[in-house]
């Protein structure tokens, strides 16, 4: 779909929410909102380069929420015509009359809303075939064999634009346009009858800045080839470096225990911490939802909040939440503009590079995978299965798997030793990879 035909789309829809705004008021509401999403994709996944599967998806709905004195009624219709509209909105308000009073309840204050929306090229539209898409991925696909792997355990190819409406009873309606494309590859290799399986991948908004399918490929082929010949650990307490792509797992953690869903229903690990010193002095955490072109760039919330830059973590302590304005009602507090999640977090590095970070640990562990569900984010405990290098002498020596990592988060957080400055691109979580002081390694 072109830029024009996109921009046609978002005028249509901002009439379609604008109109339910409307029907919501002749009814009677106190207040209502109104969001619609609309996606169109393309993806082609091949494997052991022959094509497995073509998918094209366009899905999208209206959804409405009204209140009616404190009570919030919620429906949806994938109809956008005038009838099926009023007939959401009359679901809405029925909904409502029979629902508990929340005085949480309601839309962010007027004054929150965003009233300078800027372009922040989000979107760039390009056309693809299945055949188009097709060669990509069988291009990554053929680097990796050409790098040396057993098979292919699929690569995939995708490509799709998105479109935005937000409107609101206190006369805020916007919409956005967003692209976005993938290019993956999941390689296996085999020694002594022995298999590893790992991947990469890139993504962007603008097809021209993802990586090549051959550097794709080969990356995917070479970190799997790493990994033959891995090795069972012996139980011991050693430092832990987190790489980068696992390190925003752990910087989402934290995340989730700063947020207010989590804050008012009083289950995170994180409770009453804002001004407490989370992190080492030299640990910094800046949000800016500005960037031209971000993964995670945003003018407002999903609420219609103007968001804007600021120090979540400054030298190690913790500035504020990330509130929504529900939330933000239930602890007594004001809506941070986090509706529908962060932006791009940039983690300042302490000024050295991967190799830099592992002649700092010397001897331990660069965790390169982690896997199962073992995180508490009520008590912040955290053990989790893991695989990675063992690492001497500041060098990798060899590769490591089956092995568990365990401590708290509150204490990994304090006890942090350094982040290198080679920081993650494909995620709104921009970090390095992370140096724990150390950790509890569960193995033979």
């Amino acid at each position: 779909m072109s830029q024009q035909e996109l921009t046609q789309q978002l005028e249509r829809l901002k009439v379609a929410v604008a109109d339910a705004v409307e029907q919501a008021k002749k009814l009677g509401a106190d207040q209502a909102e109104v969001a619609i999403s609309r996606q169109q994709g393309l993806s082609v996944g091949t494997r052991n380069r022959e094509v497995e599967t073509v998918e094209f998806n366009q899905d999208g709905a209206l959804g409405i929420s009204l209140y009616l004195n404190g009570c919030k009624g919620t429906s949806s219709t994938s109809d956008l015509s005038p009838e099926a509209i009023k007939q959401a909105v009359g679901a809405a308000f029925s909904i409502a009359k029979y629902t508990q009073a929340d005085k949480a309840n309601g839309l962010a204050d007027a004054e929150l809303m965003a009233t300078d929306v800027p372009d922040l090229d989000l979107c760039h539209p390009r056309n693809f075939t299945p055949a188009e898409l097709e060669a990509l991925a069988l291009r990554a696909e053929t680097a990796a064999f050409d790098a040396g792997i057993s098979q292919s355990d699929g690569a995939n190819a995708s490509a799709h634009t998105g479109i935005k409406v937000y409107g609101n009873s206190h006369g805020f309606l916007h919409g956005k346009l967003t692209s976005r494309y993938g290019l993956s590859m999941v390689a296996i290799a085999e020694q002594d009858g022995r298999m590893q399986r790992d991947y990469d991948y890139t993504s962007a908004r603008n097809f021209d800045e993802l990586w090549t399918p051959e550097r794709v490929g080969s990356k995917a082929a070479e970190k799997v080839n790493s990994r033959l010949g891995a090795r069972k650990l012996d139980t011991q307490t050693l430092p832990v470096v987190f790489d980068r792509e696992i390190a925003t797992g752990l910087i989402g953690h934290f995340i989730h225990g700063i947020s207010g869903g989590a804050l008012y229903r009083k289950s995170s690990f994180l409770l009453d911490k804002v001004g407490k010193q989370l992190f080492p002095s030299w640990f910094q955490a800046h949000e800016n939802p500005l960037i031209k072109g971000g993964l995670g760039s945003a003018a407002y919330d999903s609420e219609g909040v103007a968001t804007k830059a600021a120090d979540i973590v400054k030298d190690g302590v913790l500035q504020q939440y990330l509130l929504t304005s529900y939330s933000a009602r239930k602890m007594g507090m004001q809506t941070t503009g986090h509706a529908g999640g962060i932006y791009n977090w940039h983690i300042a590095d302490t000024g050295v590079d991967f190799d830099g970070i592992l002649k700092q640990m010397d001897r331990g562990i660069l965790v390169t995978e982690v896997m199962g569900q073992g995180v508490n984010t009520v008590n912040g405990d955290y053990s989790r299965g893991a695989a990675g290098f063992y690492v001497e002498n500041g060098q990798i020596q060899y590769p490591v798997e089956e092995f568990t990592i365990a401590g708290n988060l509150k204490d990994m957080y304090a006890n942090l030793v350094a982040i290198d400055n080679q920081r993650e691109t494909r995620s709104s979580i921009g970090t390095g990879a992370i140096l724990l002081e150390s950790m509890k390694i569960a193995g033979n």
